[in-house]
């Protein structure tokens, strides 16, 4: 009865190391995986959120500037 007990404590620790390993494993393939699409983003012409934000405001304020100039051209050239 006490190889019993011993050969399950001997497989519940074996198991238990299994799966140590393989969260390890899980955390390498994880950070590569990051790593790699970082670099691939990084390689492109992405722009940040922030970045396309900043120029689309810049856009429309140009927009109603061009606006203003227009409607003021339109009353000079009325005169």
């Amino acid at each position: 009865m006490q190889a019993r007990g011993k050969i399950f404590d001997d497989i519940s620790q074996l198991m238990t190391n299994a799966m140590g390993v393989a969260q390890g494993a899980r955390d390498e393939a994880e950070t590569a995986m990051k790593s790699m699409m970082d670099r691939w983003l990084a390689d492109r012409d992405f722009v940040t959120r922030e970045e396309f934000d900043a120029v689309r405001a810049m856009a429309q304020k140009a927009r109603e500037e061009n606006e203003a100039l227009k409607a003021r051209l339109d009353a000079l050239e009325g005169k």
